[in-house]
């Protein structure tokens, strides 16, 4: 039975779901997910006729990342832009990626008004040393990172092909250069044969072709990667790209302070906690997430009135959210569970809080395992499943504590989880999940004894799972940590109440 597949990307700010359009199935759509990809998770959706196809376009996707990575990476200090960076006051040749996107980055720094600038890492290693000393940067500080960063940090000559770089100004490409470098990829998976590719690097998501997506953008405010998303979205040909401040930053004597900064001012941006752009162009959306970010509501609202198919929303520190006119056009509708109304008024439920650390490999780039998490009650009965993370449906078995307790349930309540529950790809590092007493059908659960179970399982390779009982009494918090295994590193467990 064909599957409906759905992905989360949290870490940096996206929900991503298969649409289930009779023009897409899913026969002919081919998923990959590929760990430690321009440091982050990359997830692969392909439109092809056969398998071989499929891989022949993902060899050309992994490619292309690799080759305008040795360019633009301001990681390595082996690429393109490191050795360029290391020059000073001399005209040296540079390739049409690295020409390209220092352009844009001129282009942005005058369309925002500066509010988008490469040398923004001037101020972030202000913020930095600061927050070590646990204080914030003095106003001298930010005055002098501010002076660094309003000169010019490089010239480009068009007609000899040749960038001069001008000063010692710390500068990185990160704004949009992940994007940029995903709407390549996705050229070269159309170049090599697909009719239709997804390609999405930590967040940043470019369509091209034949392929349409559901995009939900994540609350920002969200603790579990499960939790409800902000909104849904349908997408075609389109790039969407998230920027925010709440996965990154700094922890000054209590205080949260964002990881973006304002290169006009040198303070973190603490008004926007959330911007997401849609733009046809990957350069366009990522750039104008960044600036978005730091930039007014009615700054962002200016300059996107002024261009073409830019839609935009953006989540203010208040919780207000702001959207650009058409952006409700894009919008799809929103399902409300069924709620099961208590006798009587009760005080704020517990729920459980999953933390769990998939192991990493020592591959540079290695596919992610399946993972599944669920609860069974006392009779050892598949209560709920809450997530279940695969790429390609017969390999599910593999999972085979998890598909073993939902062959149970299904001969009971004759509907098949796995085309409900989404697949989904993670990012390396620790990921949050939250059960809220439910089962599968939204309805809350008896009070007992309750076990949660994590399995993870690699395609022919290693297995490891971990389960944890749990008094569901609605009253009695309860913190576990459990030791990990190959495939988790570990898994803690804490039933409380939680905002």
């Amino acid at each position: 039975m064909p599957m409906n597949t759905a992905k989360i990307s949290a870490a940096l700010g996206l929900f991503v779901a298969l649409g289930s359009a009779s023009a897409q199935s899913a026969s002919s759509i081919h998923v990959f997910h590929h760990e430690n990809v321009l440091g982050t998770s990359m997830e692969l959706k392909l439109r092809t006729a056969n398998d071989a196809q499929a891989q022949k376009a993902e060899a050309a996707v992994l490619h292309e990342i690799d080759r305008e990575n040795r360019i633009l990476s301001a990681w390595s200090s082996t690429s393109e832009f490191s050795r360029w960076v290391r020059t000073q006051n001399k005209p040296v040749h540079v390739s049409p990626e690295l020409f390209d996107v220092l352009n844009l980055f001129d282009h942005w720094r005058e369309q925002t008004g500066g509010a988008l600038d490469a040398s923004a890492e001037t101020a972030v290693r202000t913020w930095k040393l600061a927050s070590v000393e646990n204080r914030t940067p003095t106003d001298a500080e930010l005055t002098k990172a501010v002076g660094v960063m309003q000169h010019p940090h490089w010239s480009l000559d068009a007609a000899h092909h040749t960038a001069t770089h001008l000063d010692e100004a710390p500068i990185a490409l990160n704004s949009f250069a992940k994007s940029y470098i995903s709407g390549h990829a996705a050229d070269a998976a159309l170049a090599a044969g697909a009719t239709g590719v997804l390609v999405n690097i930590g967040g940043d998501i470019v369509l091209r072709g034949a392929i349409t997506e559901r995009v939900a953008i994540t609350d920002p405010r969200a603790q579990a990667e499960n939790d409800e998303p902000m909104d849904l979205v349908r997408l075609s040909n389109r790039t969407i790209a998230t920027s925010g401040d709440y996965r990154r930053g700094f922890d000054i004597h209590g205080v949260h302070y964002s990881h973006i900064v304002d290169p006009r001012t040198g303070a973190t941006a603490e008004n926007v906690i959330s911007s997401t752009v849609i733009a046809a162009d990957p350069a366009t959306a990522g750039a104008l997430a960044t600036a978005f970010s730091v930039m007014s509501p009615k700054e962002s609202a200016r300059l996107a009135g002024s261009m073409r198919n830019v839609d935009y929303m953006l989540v203010l520190r208040d919780g207000t959210t702001i959207t650009s006119a058409h952006w409700s056009a894009r919008e799809l509708p929103r399902l409300t569970a069924a709620s099961y109304a208590p006798a009587k008024k009760a005080a704020p439920a517990l729920d459980l809080l999953i933390n769990v650390e998939l192991s990493r490999l020592d591959d540079p780039r290695y596919r992610r395992p399946y993972v599944a998490v669920w609860v069974e009650d006392g009779d050892h009965y598949p209560v709920r499943t809450i997530a279940l993370w695969f790429q390609k449906p017969r390999w599910l078995p593999d999972l085979k504590a998890w598909y073993h307790a939902d062959q149970i349930r299904n001969l009971t309540e004759g509907t098949d989880i796995s085309t409900t529950v989404s697949s989904a790809t993670r990012s390396p590092g620790k990921y949050t999940l939250r059960w809220d007493g439910k089962d599968n059908a939204g309805k809350p659960v008896k009070p007992g004894k309750y076990t949660v179970y994590v399995e993870a399982a690699r395609e022919h390779g290693t297995y490891g799972i971990i389960k944890q009982e749990i008094n569901w009494d609605g009253k009695t918090p309860a913190v576990f940590n459990d030791k990990g295994n190959t495939e988790i590193a570990s898994a803690s467990f804490d039933y409380g109440k939680h905002n």
